[in-house]
């Protein structure tokens, strides 16, 4: 009995810290996100730094934990790492081509698909509750991207580039979800990011852009980006997605929009609508219900464990 009630309650607090590490994961990328706004760099260059940079602090970091970065991390996060440069690449070109609006709604329906792969190919259980929260979630955020859309015209190649980052955004989940039991989170995260530059550079070249050393001011933005968005987002989100379902992290992206919206309202003077702060409620007390959800649930089976 006591063996069983210690598992349930490692279980338990497992899932707890894998829901405030997705949490955490999701903010921060919603910080990052405003930052790009500051910098005069084309989007692929500041993907060739940002990605090159927090991979070489990864690799130091685990060099310094006795615990080096090694080929077999390579090759073992190549399928994440494509995923994900190609996530990026992808959605910086739609962006340019059609609205920020159609591209961040596309890109929101991540958790339908991933929630999808989830259930099917990982086992997981989403009850009908916790599926009513997530759509209350993405009709929330919908509410908040249509608030702030512009006049900008959208563009039918621009939506489908922004439809190709979403399969990949979602891909990458997927890897991360997989690479569990094969290398750790934090190999994974550096792998990813070593596949990510090795993506964005030639496209970067090919299309362009400047990859000349950045003014002092960018450097620093490039720095607190890869920071921000690689060190803390990406490697917390990886870590999360060992520990939770693969839905629930997906769903937790619902975020990103909300406090990159509440950060460029209180950092770049960017409005903000009643109907924003109206879809932002919306968002964040539907992830609560969600997260109040798992919890009990644990609670259940914690008592369960009791005769």
């Amino acid at each position: 009995m006591t063996d069983t009630v210690t598992s349930a309650s490692v279980a338990d607090e497992s899932t707890t810290q894998g829901l405030l590490g997705a949490a955490l994961a999701v903010t921060a990328w919603g910080a990052a996100s405003i930052i790009p706004k500051a910098m005069d760099m084309g989007g692929m260059a500041i993907a060739v730094y940002r990605f090159a940079l927090y991979f070489a602090v990864l690799v130091g970091w685990m060099a310094y934990r006795k615990a080096p970065f090694s080929v077999t991390a390579i090759r073992r996060s190549v399928l994440g790492g494509i995923a994900l440069g190609l996530d990026i690449a992808l959605f910086f070109s739609a962006v340019k081509l059609t609205t920020v609006v159609n591209a961040t709604i596309i890109g929101s329906l991540q958790p339908i698909l991933v929630g999808v792969v989830g259930v099917r190919f990982f086992g997981e259980k989403i009850k009908a509750i916790d599926a009513v929260w997530s759509l209350v979630a993405l009709a929330g955020v919908t509410a908040v991207v249509l608030s702030s859309s512009s006049t900008a015209e959208s563009s039918v190649t621009g939506d489908l580039l922004a439809i190709g980052a979403l399969f990949s955004w979602s891909a990458y989940f997927i890897a991360s979800k997989q690479s569990k039991g094969s290398i750790t989170p934090t190999e994974f995260t550096a792998g990813t990011a070593f596949w990510a530059f090795v993506i964005n550079l030639p496209l970067a070249i090919a299309f362009g852009q400047d990859l000349g050393r950045p003014s002092n001011g960018d450097l620093v933005k490039v720095v607190i980006l890869a920071v921000v968005a690689g060190v803390i987002g990406h490697s917390l989100m990886n870590w999360s997605l060992v520990r939770i379902p693969l839905w629930i992290g997906s769903t937790f992206t619902l975020l990103i929009p909300v406090a990159s919206s509440l950060l460029a309202w209180a950092f770049l003077d960017e409005s903000l609508s009643w109907g924003q702060g109206i879809g932002m409620a919306v968002v964040i007390g539907s992830l609560a219900a969600i997260v109040v959800g798992q919890h009990r649930r644990k609670i259940d089976q914690l008592e369960v464990a009791v005769p």
